[in-house]
């Protein structure tokens, strides 16, 4: 954490020591990394020496003699190491690494928790002083040999008091670390202060875009104005030559003085209208440099999320008996933060992965013809307005053919299948949940989890995963993703009158599909798409908007998905591209189905950003529903059925007076007595609308409602909430459970009930 020359005093000493080691310990594990890949030279290792004693004289002024002794301990050895007295080992290493780790943990801690964390950990603190202290006796032990090294983890604890350390043999120096499977590298960074209300700056500068673009049709009104004025005045122009013609002097003096009068409001407009323009220029680029400055407050450098994995990945490899390094290329791509900390994750998984399954021994490498330390690379470029992370190695790769024979055992495909698949067909397997290629499981790896992981996170991300490999060669991951998640680019679309928008990333093509050119097959239309059928879906459907008009000519589609699940979704209209702020929904509309976020256009009008995971989701539902709409011109309205009601409540009253009125508008309706009888009657039943009480025996409301929410072939289904409960928090716990109307019984009349069900599924249908 850097505090450059700003204000501190508002930092304790001990808010400072923690400061200064975070930068310090950095430095010393980059530089022992460094050294025992050979990269090491004479101003790493005053480096190294420089930072220990810095953390010395902090660890001194804050009254921490632990950490004195250590940091002492650690400067002689880099002294002793400038002067060619030591050489640092990887044995050698291991206990220094261990030290600064304890370091690190020292730099989180609060007086209040000293002396019981003393006590807990008082034997551990010993031995690495010992082995600080003792350092010079560590003898250089084959790498391969020696004892593993689980991965280092700084662990929040307290601060310990100033002890004489006890006597430890120093075979106890790596004691009990974590699990390697749990050991997560992160080093918490805390989000600076002139970024904490960064939603509502965004919201602010996103305003002033939208006002200076909302500039234009105004220009463009008095474009239009002086268009028409050029028009008059030429007309003037010409009246001025034919009164000239007529030789009537009166009129020739009258027509000049028209004209006179004419010329300034001409030369006005001609001024002004270029200020306006150059106005409009400038309030365009301030608020655009506006919204970019915002943005970079929540960019980071990638080092800072990555930081931490070379050390991961050189004590894994250790704790495997395996040599390996990571290396990290541009460190300086900057990367929105909240990006960079739900990817930690996914790198860290991908990089395990690569040391365990695909990091041969030195010994296999040297046979193969490769260096004994294998090498990944993390490298993280901006690319095409994305975030592009690769990571490459130079190990053993994937047996493609051991893919192929898993997915034949475990009877995902047939042996004829399998045997026609592609290498990329075959490697997708490996993003499935479950799937994984170790015969047997370890702390690392072997569960099957962790790809699948990956894939799905970077989907939530907007972004994209792919994997190739090369058998004895390597493996190789690409990974794209925006570079921010406050900023979308977007495709905007008009379905039913409405402006819906589509991330870009997740837009495969964009068509006009001739309606000559669409087939129907089992009641299921498509139209070919490079070879492929590619179904056609109505957005309006899907949406729950209604039924899509059925228009000649050509119909609008964004192509959506991949693999087998790429569909052509058909909207009214394709207004173009947008960079959209997104704003985040209010949490008290729960999770919306299909909707991910909303923002504004450039012209100031409201638009919902789609959630195309989910979007996929309700498309496969109305295809296992077989309840597809039909697309294009067929000849007249197709006939609706009468929409049905399920209408839950335990008041005889109240249910009986719902079922009257709504029978009364057309609609045919059922009812329930309670929420064990709607849940066993609503998943009985074909039904466009749910209206539940929340207070009900047996099961409430809210239960009824979360179940139906979470259901597979339910969760669609519009649900509203008659409560005499009326609290905010009442209301925002059904929304929250996945209501999609809330209406109290304080304020219910006949019109209310009648307006809501109309506004969720529109008229009875008949």
């Amino acid at each position: 954490m850097s505090t450059g020359s700003g204000d501190l005093s508002q930092f304790s000493m001990l808010d400072l020591f923690r400061m200064e080691a975070d930068g310090q310990t950095q430095i010393l594990t980059d530089g022992l990394l460094s050294m025992e890949r050979g990269g090491g030279d004479a101003a790493t290792t005053e480096a190294m020496m420089r930072a220990a004693h810095s953390i010395k004289g902090a660890a001194a002024i804050v009254g921490l003699d632990v950490v004195v002794q250590l940091a002492h301990g650690m400067e002689d050895a880099f002294i002793a190491a400038q002067h060619g007295q030591l050489q640092l080992t990887p044995a050698r290493i291991d206990a220094l690494l261990a030290g600064v780790d304890l370091i690190l943990q020292f730099s989180t801690l609060d007086e209040a928790s000293l002396p019981a964390w003393l006590e807990q950990h008082g034997a551990r603190i010993g031995t690495a002083m010992n082995s600080i202290a003792g350092i010079a006796r560590i003898q250089s032990a084959p790498e391969l040999e020696a004892p593993p090294v689980a991965v280092a983890v700084p662990v929040p604890v307290p601060v310990p008091a100033p002890v004489a350390p006890p006597a430890v043999p120093l075979t106890e120096a790596a004691a009990a670390p974590p699990a390697p499977e749990e050991a997560v590298p992160h080093r918490a960074q805390g989000a600076p202060k002139a970024a904490q209300n960064f939603d509502r700056l965004l919201a602010l500068a996103s305003e002033s875009r939208i006002n200076a673009h909302q500039m234009h049709p105004f220009i463009a009104q008095l474009q239009r104005f002086k268009r028409n004025q050029a028009s008059l005045f030429q007309a003037l122009e010409q009246l001025h030559d034919a009164v000239v013609r007529s030789g009537d002097h009166a009129l020739i003096e009258q027509s000049a003085l028209t004209g006179q009068k004419a010329h300034p409001l001409k030369q006005f407009m001609l001024e002004h209208m270029a200020d306006i323009e150059s106005y409009e220029r400038r309030l365009l680029g301030v608020s655009k440099n506006l919204v970019d400055e915002v943005l970079t407050l929540r960019m980071r450098p990638f080092r800072d999320g990555v930081q931490a994995f070379p050390r991961m990945v050189r004590d894994l490899a250790r704790s495997l008996g395996k040599e390996a390094q990571l290396l990290i290329e541009g460190e300086e791509t900057l990367v929105d933060r909240d990006i960079l900390a739900r990817i930690e994750s996914p790198l860290n998984h991908m990089l395990r992965n690569a040391v365990d399954h695909g990091m041969e021994s030195a010994s296999e490498r040297i046979a193969a013809g490769k260096p004994a330390l294998g090498t990944i690379v993390l490298e993280a470029r901006h690319r095409a307005g994305m975030l592009s992370i690769e990571i490459r190695d130079d190990g053993r790769g994937v047996d493609i053919e051991r893919i192929r024979r898993q997915v034949v055992e475990r009877k995902m495909a047939s042996a004829a299948m399998a045997e026609a698949m592609s290498q990329p067909e075959l490697i997708e397997f490996l993003f499935l949940p479950a799937f994984s290629l170790k015969e047997t499981t370890s702390a690392i790896s072997g569960r099957g989890v962790g790809l699948d992981i990956v894939h799905q996170t970077i989907r939530e991300q907007n972004g994209t995963v792919r994997i190739e490999s090369t058998p004895g060669e390597g493996f190789h991951t690409f990974i794209t993703l925006p570079l921010t998640q406050s900023i979308v680019r977007a495709l905007v679309v008009d379905v039913q009158g409405e402006a819906y928008a589509i991330p870009i990333v997740k837009v495969e093509r964009v068509l006009k599909v001739p309606q000559s050119e669409i087939h129907t097959l089992e009641n299921k239309q498509f139209f070919d798409f490079g070879g492929e059928h590619l179904g056609l879906v109505s957005a309006a459907q899907v949406l729950e908007l209604g039924q899509i008009g059925s228009g000649a000519g050509e119909l609008p589609v964004v192509v959506i998905g991949a693999a087998q699940r790429r569909y052509a979704l058909v909207v009214d209209a394709i207004r173009g591209e947008q960079s959209l702020a997104v704003q985040a929904l209010d949490p008290i509309f729960g999770k919306m189905r299909d909707i991910s976020a909303g923002a504004l256009l450039d012209d100031g009008a409201p638009v919902l950003i789609l959630d195309v995971p989910d979007l996929l989701l309700s498309i496969d539902k109305l295809l296992h529903e077989g309840g597809l709409h039909q697309l294009g011109a067929r000849g007249g309205p197709e006939k609706r059925k009468v929409k049905r009601i399920l209408v839950v409540d335990d008041s005889l009253t109240v249910r009986e007076m719902e079922r009257k009125l709504l029978q009364g508008r057309g609609f045919q309706v059922d009812i329930a007595i309670d929420g064990i009888d709607g849940w066993n009657v609503v998943r009985s039943g074909d039904y466009d609308l749910l209206i539940t009480d929340v207070d009900m025996p047996r099961m409430d409301g809210i239960e009824l409602v979360s179940l139906v929410k979470k259901d597979i072939h339910l969760y669609k289904l519009p649900v509203m909430i008659v409560s005499y409960k009326d609290r905010p928090e009442d209301r925002a716990r059904g929304m929250s459970a996945g209501a999609d109307y809330y209406l109290t019984k304080g304020s219910f009349h006949d019109e209310t009930l009648l307006n809501a069900v109309f506004d969720l599924i529109g008229e009875a249908g008949l």
